[in-house]
């Protein structure tokens, strides 16, 4: 008997030794999408436990870039957002996912051409890979248009138009256009990058932020501010909240994502949304994840199989979709019957081929590891001009040598 329990021990020990568990950094949000595939996961794997690290988004980025510095804290997987592919791809600490074992090249023609592109780092290395997109999108109130009587088509036949169907809307309904004017200039930047530029630089990695589209894109900002049209809020406030709920904010341009996160954070307004193209048609990326595997992971054959399962499978593609708003990277899933459907929340619109032909219509632009500095300089160049009424050309001036000086150090 004794005999035969030891052997019931020694089988146990070795199969709790054979059992793994790979580890997710993720930041939040996105966690949601990771967790809901994990069902999934065991249902392949149900020998590899999945552990899911979230942080907020800040957070997860500086722990991740201390991570990197130290050689040690990353996980096995670690999920980027896309301002961070360039900075954490020429940090050393990734794998290069063209090289062996992993070859990622052949799965190239899957995926998204502009999510291919903003994972592609200057040096040709491919040290993260998409796992979704955000092409942009503006959403507006179909109710206070109406009241207004503004149609759709006059907030997309231009920037112009726009801002003058926000003066109707103010005067007709007291109703901003917008809850602050900087979107306007953010829209803009994404929706008019030139062919080989990135967001904030040139072919030849050179930064631009002082050029004729930010010049333009501040120029349309300052005209909604000074003609009072946006609640000169910021977005994730409450008074944002509010104001999309209670209909004094009449449109919001970002993500397409942002239909989901309407849906638990104004539920009461379902129905009364709608969404149509950016201004001039223009199609722009407002954000995007991306998964990366860093060297100083111990299961790097595991991670890969995490990682591949997760971008490259259609229904963990679309479960991500249903749970989190998350467009895929992957274009099997996007030509499936779910993006055909009605959209609930946008009053039954079928708003979800029109995201996915923006998507295909995006420019392919790499990404920059100063991508976050150029960021943070043009949001203070916006900020200096609309509220302390700086010119423009000084204010960009200014941001273009900021990140110019960091460029060279």
């Amino acid at each position: 008997m004794k005999r035969i329990l030891g052997l019931f021990v020694v089988l146990a020990l070795g199969n709790a030794a054979q059992a793994a568990t790979l580890t997710v950094n993720c930041f939040s949000n996105m966690n949601v999408s990771v967790e809901a595939a994990i069902p999934l996961w065991k249902k392949l794997h149900p020998d590899v436990d999945i552990k899911v690290n979230t942080l907020a988004y800040g957070d997860h980025h500086n722990a991740l870039t201390t991570a990197l510095a130290t050689g040690s804290g990353a996980g096995d997987v670690d999920c980027v957002e896309v301002g961070f592919v360039a900075k954490f791809g020429e940090s050393g600490g990734l794998e290069d996912l063209l090289k062996a074992p992993y070859n990622a090249k052949q799965y190239q023609s899957k995926v998204t051409a502009y999510a291919w592109a903003q994972s592609t780092n200057p040096d040709g290395g491919l040290y993260v890979f998409p796992a979704d997109i955000a092409p942009g999108t503006l959403f507006y109130r179909e109710d206070v248009l109406k009241k207004a009587g503004v149609s759709a088509a006059s907030l997309t036949k231009s920037w112009e138009s726009y801002i003058a169907a926000g003066k109707k809307i103010k005067e007709k309904t007291g109703a901003y256009l917008l809850h602050n004017a900087g979107f306007v200039a953010q829209a803009y930047i994404r929706a008019k990058v030139p062919a080989g530029e990135s967001l904030f630089f040139d072919t030849k990695g050179q930064p631009v932020l002082n050029s004729a589209r930010f010049v333009q894109a501040i120029t349309l900002a300052k005209q909604v501010r000074d003609a009072r049209l946006d609640a000169n809020i910021a977005e994730w406030s409450p008074e944002w909240t509010d104001g999309l709920n209670k209909g004094r904010i009449a449109t919001q341009p970002f993500g397409a994502w942002f239909e989901g996160t309407m849906r638990s954070m104004i539920p009461e307004t379902a129905g009364k949304w709608r969404s149509v193209d950016l201004p001039e048609k223009s199609y722009a990326t407002w954000g995007g994840s991306f998964m990366a595997i860093p060297k100083q992971s111990k299961q790097k054959e595991l991670a890969w199989e995490f990682l591949k399962f997760f971008a490259l499978n259609k229904e963990v593609q679309l479960n991500s979709f249903r749970v989190n708003s998350s467009l895929p990277s992957l274009k099997a899933a996007q030509s499936d019957a779910l993006f055909k459907q009605p959209v609930e929340f946008l009053g039954g619109q079928v708003a979800r081929p029109m995201w996915v032909r923006a998507a295909n219509k995006v420019k392919g632009i790499e990404s920059n590891r100063l991508e976050s500095v150029a960021t943070d300089a043009f949001a203070a160049a916006l900020d200096r001009v609309l509220n302390n009424n700086v010119a423009i050309k000084t204010a960009l001036d200014e941001a273009q040598s900021t990140v110019a000086r960091r460029l060279n150090r």
